[in-house]
């Protein structure tokens, strides 16, 4: 008796552990798994890792199989997600994201990653792999404004309001240089890496189903006053997690040359230490003025030259550097601007062409653009009528709280979307 439980154990853990057993590694400006070199299309899904923690199976395991059912179907293999929320309440006069991983200063909920476990564990299965980004420059998770609130450096009054621009940039810039927020982040980021899958029994540092760690979504200087100290953040993280994660892939999470105190040099430079294994850009017509018209359509060559132009000026900052690029974001609303589900892509469907278009003209010419990851997954989710915006209890979809809800969002019934995705993923294996 005591021999076949310990067969089932060998086995059960050989199942768990053999489901995706290879780690996404680099050579050059490539990526690779084993021998084999990994080009990738993929899908932002922010909100995999909450799904599990809903008490309605229909509304979170469930929906998760079935989603990753759908997107394995499609041939989809990469996912990029947020591991967890930091704080509680309106932020920035949003609703952020919740349940949060740390809801209070130096306290952790372990259930988050316990339900972060299950999708990696469902990922594996399908091998499948996961880009962690470990915090958000921007609000709507909390991230790096809610360190400065838990240090002082940002009242509650102002936390909850709405903040101007130049406000955000006031206080968010702030973050590179508050020791106390720096430290708190990273013990946030020591929990995560320490975290053994309940599931699988594998430790996260151990982990093939994640490709990478992303320090955070977007981080920005903000100001010019903050550039030094945040180049200096970005490269002591990323040494951290190198120190003690040895098998996975660090990046950084930015949009590229683009934002606040960007430029190419500084691109350039902060990606160019070993500890950063690959680039990473973001494109949003929208959020930068590209167009303005409501139809999209009329303004659709220039969103298209502008990026283009804007992707291989990046592709060549790769190359110099030797280091594949991921375009891990990009979007665009659906036609006429509407965010009900049963309206048109066509422009959004263009668009997706001319990424994808980059992505494979890369790859025959053996060039540094490596993976692409649409924004968002929004999978059987749908809008509610009358009701722009995400509500605590409303299911997840790929837009987060502070967008219309269904504005970028990619879901099932896409059907001319996903037929252009499968189409080029077929030409990427080829």
């Amino acid at each position: 008796m005591r021999i076949y439980f310990l067969t089932i154990a060998f086995l059960t853990n050989y199942i768990f552990t053999n489901a995706q057993n290879n780690f996404v590694t680099t050579k050059g400006h490539q990526f690779f798994i084993e021998k084999n070199s990994y080009n990738f299309i993929g899908a932002n899904y922010w909100y995999g890792g909450l799904l599990a923690l809903q008490k309605d199976k229909r509304r979170g395991k469930q929906r998760l199989i079935t989603e990753l059912n759908f997107l394995q179907k499609q041939g989809v293999n990469n996912l990029r997600v947020l591991v967890g929320a930091e704080g509680v309440g309106e932020i920035s006069g949003v609703k952020r994201v919740r349940p949060a991983l740390q809801p209070t200063k130096g306290n952790f909920d372990e259930k988050i990653l316990e339900s972060l476990d299950f999708l990696l564990l469902e990922m594996s299965k399908r091998k499948m792999v996961a880009i962690l980004y470990l915090s958000n420059n921007w609000e709507w998770s909390g991230g790096f404004m809610q360190y400065l609130n838990w240090n002082g450096l940002m009242v509650d009054s102002i936390l909850k309001r709405k903040l101007t621009w130049e406000e955000q940039r006031d206080y968010t810039s702030k973050f590179y240089n508050c020791e106390n927020c720096k430290q708190d982040y990273e013990k946030q980021l020591r929990y995560i890496l320490a975290h053994t899958n309940i599931y699988s029994k594998i430790k996260y540092t151990d982990e093939p189903a994640i490709m990478s760690w992303e320090i955070a979504n977007e981080p920005r200087p903000m100001r010019p006053t903050a550039i030094d100290a945040y180049k200096k953040w970005i490269l002591e993280t990323g040494t951290l997690i190198k120190s003690i994660d040895k098998n996975h892939l660090v990046t950084i999470g930015l949009e590229g040359s683009i934002g606040t105190e960007q430029s190419d040099e500084l691109f350039k430079e902060i990606n160019t230490p070993k500890v950063f294994d690959y680039l990473t850009i973001h494109i949003w017509p929208k959020n930068w003025g590209w167009f303005s018209d409501t139809t999209i359509t009329t303004s659709l060559p220039t969103i298209i030259k502008k990026s283009q132009d804007y992707i291989l000026s990046q592709e060549k900052i790769a190359l110099a550097l030797n280091k594949p690029l991921v375009i891990e974001e990009f979007g665009l609303p659906r036609d006429k601007h509407s965010f009900a589900v049963t309206s048109t892509t066509n422009a959004r469907d263009i668009y997706y062409e001319v990424i994808f278009d980059a992505l494979l003209r890369s790859k025959k010419a053996n060039s540094s653009i490596a993976g692409a990851n649409f924004w968002a997954y929004a999978g059987i989710a749908k809008p509610l009528q009358n009701q722009l915006f995400w509500k605590y209890g409303d299911d997840f979809m790929g837009d987060p709280p502070q967008e219309e809800q269904g504005l970028n969002a990619v879901f099932n019934t896409d059907i001319s979307t996903w037929k252009i995705i499968t189409t080029y993923l077929k030409k990427l294996r080829k």
